[in-house]
């Protein structure tokens, strides 16, 4: 729990995270079920979530999990329904799910079905998401979502044109998601600078394309001895923190009273910010 408070507002929220098989999804599930949140995790990878869900379980923890592929509007529907008929209610949504598949235009050729994919995640998936909880928790007059967006949604970067347009259409889903709603459904978009160890770099095209080559060319060329800084979030050289930073920025999103919506919240690493 935060210690510059007494109030725990995760306790007994039901917590429904999509791509929680690894990275921050992962964390942010593990972090909300220590603060007695009921978790459901969902992603496709069932063996993970079931390693996952036993963790949290033998931890103390309250979790369940469902294989989800948030692309498929139906499994969406169902993992709104397994939440519901597992713990009654539906509090907090986190659509955590995505791909990164940068690349130029002129790759288009080797690039199309992995851009294709990358927006049937973000989008159509944070759509599914959305109005698979949305009769829910207007119904009961509450409920949270937060949806992972990126500092790569606020402009266009060359190499990342898809990725762009895909965090930018979060967001906006979102906003527009909390304006409709009159605060009957608060949303919170994260958007994160460089996170280490979360397995989008395997979803890169091409490794040269957008900040990917950008950081790499960099720290070659003038951050060499920063090497060793560069997971180290008590240096101002961090270029990429944990998955467990992000998680607790989000943690923190949802540990608010309902009368308060962090809305929007940026999450840098301090040495990549003159980059974006």
């Amino acid at each position: 729990m935060n210690s510059y408070r007494t109030e725990n507002y995760i306790k007994d929220k039901v917590i429904v995270i999509t791509g929680a098989s690894s990275g921050f999804g992962k964390e942010t599930a593990k972090k909300a079920a220590e603060l007695g949140g009921k978790v459901v995790l969902a992603a496709r990878r069932e063996e993970l979530l079931r390693e996952i869900t036993q963790e949290i379980r033998e931890s103390g923890g309250e979790a369940s999990y469902i294989k989800t592929d948030v692309r498929v509007k139906d499994q969406v529907n169902a993992m709104a329904k397994f939440a519901v008929d597992t713990y009654g209610r539906i509090d907090v949504l986190v659509n955590d799910a995505g791909t990164m598949p940068l690349a130029y235009y002129s790759e288009h050729a080797i690039a199309m079905e992995a851009w294709e994919q990358s927006i049937a995640t973000a989008i159509n998936g944070t759509l599914y998401g959305i109005a698979a909880v949305y009769d829910q928790m207007i119904e009961q007059g509450q409920g949270h979502i937060v949806n992972i967006s990126s500092i790569l949604g606020n402009y266009p970067v060359s190499g990342c044109g898809v990725y762009n347009v895909t965090k930018a259409a979060v967001r906006m889903l979102g906003d527009s998601l909390r304006v409709e709603s009159r605060g009957k459904i608060k949303v919170t978009n994260i958007k994160p600078t460089s996170v280490a160890n979360t397995g989008l770099v395997s979803t890169e095209v091409d490794y040269n394309a957008g900040l990917s080559g950008i950081y790499g060319k960099i720290i070659d060329a003038f951050m060499g001895l920063a090497i060793p800084d560069r997971l180290d979030t008590e240096s101002i050289h961090c270029f990429d923190f944990s998955p467990s930073i992000l998680a607790d920025n989000i943690i923190y999103a949802i540990d608010q009273p309902w009368g308060v919506n962090i809305s929007e919240l940026t999450v840098r690493a301090s040495g990549e910010a003159m980059f974006v």
